[in-house]
């Protein structure tokens, strides 16, 4: 193994490793305020990665402008998307709410590849580059950091500062508590569902700014997701944050010792044995 190779590396992981946590932090939201399994999660990034896209190569919209409206239709289409498919299900067997954004899923999956194929599309921008010696930096990976920073940290204050995020915690610790002390659970319920999507979609935005993509790109992040809710704790977003970054410096050390093929499968490997040894997860309580 060599240094040289690892240094690089280790940063590039790093760095994509918030991008990561961003993602996931969507997901384990939703999880951890109605502990719903969404298995649209995936679409939903790919969407976010298509709303940048269109909006760069049809309208001219710099890209990372292009996020603030990726953020925001990911709201209203999250909270759509619980009106209809999640909220007639919400306390019925985790199956069934399963199921339900499953069903999510594969008509997202299906309407993109209609509309654009699966020709792998990209977002051609540079932002330039900084670098010392065999490490480089690209400033894409920067900003996309500094994005990832940035909303986790507002989601943070959010959630405990605003009298709208402590309805939210009220609503995940006792949904009954919540609704004798006045507050609107469904309400609730759909905001986090929301924000859970608006999440997923601003983190696809971000990666169709470093990778090229298609309409069954979201999949791979999404498993990536699932990985690092486990790794930092089933709904716990801050824990995701940690975990998409360990995930992400792993993944990128990964590659220099082992071929790029096996990394899923050291992955994989991961996600088995930290449910075997702290289901929690490292970050999660003990209950």
């Amino acid at each position: 193994m060599s240094f040289d190779a690892l240094v690089p590396s280790a940063i590039d992981g790093l760095m994509l490793g918030f991008v990561y946590g961003l993602a996931a932090m969507g997901l384990t939201l939703i999880f951890g305020v109605m502990r719903v399994i969404n298995l649209s999660h995936g679409p939903v990034i790919a969407l976010g990665m298509y709303v940048v896209y269109v909006l760069f190569t049809g309208v001219g919209v710099n890209p990372y402008i292009g996020l603030i409206a990726a953020l925001v239709i990911g709201l209203a289409f999250g909270i759509a998307v619980y009106l209809v498919a999640v909220d007639r299900v919400i306390d019925q067997p985790e199956l069934t709410t399963l199921l339900a954004t499953f069903s999510v899923n594969l008509m997202i999956i299906g309407i993109a590849t209609a509309v654009f194929t699966t020709t792998p599309r990209a977002v051609d921008i540079s932002l330039g580059s900084v670098g010392t010696g065999n490490v480089t930096i690209l400033g894409t990976h920067v900003v996309a950091v500094v994005v990832a920073m940035v909303v986790a940290a507002t989601l943070y204050a959010f959630l405990f500062r605003s009298r709208i995020g402590k309805s939210i915690r009220a609503v995940a610790n006792n949904r009954a508590a919540a609704e004798l002390m006045g507050i609107d659970s469904r309400r609730m319920l759909a905001l986090s569902f929301g924000i859970g999507t608006a999440l997923a979609m601003l983190s696809g935005g971000l990666l169709a700014t470093l990778f090229a993509f298609t309409p069954l790109s979201g999949g791979t992040y999404e498993v990536k997701s699932f990985v690092i809710v486990v790794l930092g704790g089933l709904g716990n977003p801050s824990g995701a944050l940690i975990g998409g970054i360990v995930l992400g410096l792993l993944e990128g050390v990964s590659t220099v010792v082992i071929p790029v093929s096996w990394v899923p499968v050291f992955e994989y490997a991961i996600f088995i044995l930290i449910l075997l040894v702290r289901p929690s997860g490292l970050f999660g309580s003990r209950t």
